[in-house]
């Protein structure tokens, strides 16, 4: 069988199938994932070529091209924690039990919610936060469900911590920003680098072209590696939606290797200098893991579900001691525990390499389509000047630096937030706040205000629409 049909034949495998009409449902969700991803690549990363576009740095022609590719392996190379983040905003576990049409509701309400409103955002040229939108619609989605259905509709705590990194981050981007403008006019005193381009032909010199095209592909790759993954978290959920049995937990992860990592933890809690409750708290989770194990490939729906609840209880109870800094445990028990921690979340927290190239690609291509009007937005309206070379390269700088070290923690944050903060700080930092565009920056804080409501409310009617032919 060619590896074409091996990829898609793929979510089939198992007991589990889909026929008729979810079938049809399903198709459409992965197309609708994919289109949002699509839509995200000119919609968000529009800000990463902004800069080098608007300094001449890059004609768009390369310039879109080249940030696409750096989107891609960001995508490719970038890792799943912020994926995870996401998927763990709704209940999952709770949603394995229900009907596969009620995921079917969930999944689409989000997805299309998410879409109509980037899409409406992109044809006016206002710069807003794909992040907001979808993560505002997985919350109007869940609360949907949780009216309907009762339970926890929304992971509170989860949704607090993604919702402080979207907010701080902007303000965060704003400030490094204004300091690191300050720095470069103050300290570094480069004229060349303080040049605003004029003409067609005023290209800057080649090593601050050579910074910008650097900046440009940091950007887009930090992009890809925290958005794209949003994308990844969407996809799983989809895929965990319709086929619990199948991508509920990686059966790529050997029964043997699983066993390994629990009788380790075993040997470490069950030394008589560890007798506080919580050790015997875990060595219950992890007894009862291991009398999972066996159920973890018979294909039945509801085992697979028990078992990954199991090991994530394993996983949050030794995450638990680890931390607590009342607990003494020696340096090489604490590296085993923490290491067999790792070696379960593996089990759950993960994304087949078919979905994360799915969502590379989108974005990918994405970004070389339909550009134009965000990056017009970034490039001429945010200030009152045209963007010099210290200016772009000072909002790049942070806005992939921020990106970064968001994703390293596994939290998802707002491109288009960190860039547009970012540029707007540079700009005070040259010439006050008479150098910006109050207009377009009412604009801007406008969407950023409506954004999550109306992806909330949006993803709440569709819910209660689409729930209506279950």
């Amino acid at each position: 069988m060619p590896l074409f049909l091996n990829v898609i034949t793929l979510p089939f495998i198992g007991e589990t199938t889909l026929g008729g009409s979810l079938l049809v449902v399903f198709f459409i969700c992965l197309l609708a994932v994919v289109g949002f991803e699509f839509v995200n690549g000119f919609h968000d990363t529009a800000n990463a070529v902004a800069t080098v576009i608007y300094t001449k740095a890059l004609k768009p022609v390369i310039a879109i091209p080249w940030s696409g590719c750096w989107n891609f392996l960001g995508v490719f190379l970038g890792g799943v924690s912020v994926a995870m983040g996401i998927l763990k905003l709704v209940p999952l576990d709770e949603l394995m039990k229900l009907p596969i049409e009620v995921g079917a509701c969930m999944v689409i309400s989000v997805l299309l919610a998410s879409i109509m409103w980037n899409i409406g955002t992109w044809y006016m040229g206002i710069p807003c936060s794909s992040s907001h939108t979808m993560i505002g619609a997985m919350i109007g989605a869940g609360l949907a469900y949780g009216h309907f259905y009762g339970g926890k509709g929304v992971n509170w705590h989860q949704a607090e911590e993604i919702g402080l990194s979207l907010i701080t981050s902007p303000i965060i981007g704003f400030g490094l920003a204004a300091l690191l403008m300050l720095l470069l006019k103050h300290v570094i005193k480069w004229k060349s680098l303080f040049h605003t381009p004029t003409g067609e032909h005023d290209r800057p010199p080649l090593p601050i072209r050579l910074l910008l095209i650097t900046t440009c592909a940091l950007v887009s790759f930090f992009h890809g590696s925290n958005d794209g993954q949003k994308g990844v978290g969407l996809l799983m959920l989809i895929l965990i939606a319709f086929m619990p049995v199948q991508y509920a937990v990686n059966h790529h992860v050997a029964n043997n290797h699983i066993l390994q990592s629990l009788n380790k933890t075993e040997q470490v809690i069950r030394q008589p200098t560890y007798n506080e409750s919580v050790f015997l708290k875990l060595d219950t989770a992890v007894e009862k893991c291991k009398s999972l194990l066996s159920v973890k490939n018979t294909g039945d729906k509801s085992e697979a579900y028990l078992f990954r609840q199991s090991v994530e209880k394993v996983v949050s109870d030794i995450k638990s001691i680890t931390a607590d800094e009342k607990i003494k445990l020696t340096g090489d028990d604490k590296h085993i525990l923490i290491s067999a921690a790792d070696d379960l979340t593996n089990v759950t927290d993960y994304a087949p390499v078919w979905v994360i190239a799915t969502i590379s690609l989108s974005l990918g291509i994405g970004t070389m389509i339909g550009w134009k009007r965000i990056v017009v937005t970034i490039g001429e309206k945010i200030g009152n000047e045209h963007l010099n070379y210290a200016q772009g390269a000072t909002a790049e700088v942070v806005a992939a630096s921020t990106i970064g070290l968001s994703t390293s923690f596994g939290l998802p944050v707002s491109t288009t937030h960190v860039l547009s903060s970012g540029i707007a700080g540079a700009m005070v930092a040259s010439g006050g706040t008479k150098n910006l565009n109050n207009k377009t920056l009412k604009n801007i804080a406008l969407a950023w205000l409506l954004t999550l409501p109306v992806a909330i409310v949006l993803a709440f009617l569709l819910f209660m629409v689409f729930h209506l032919f279950v």
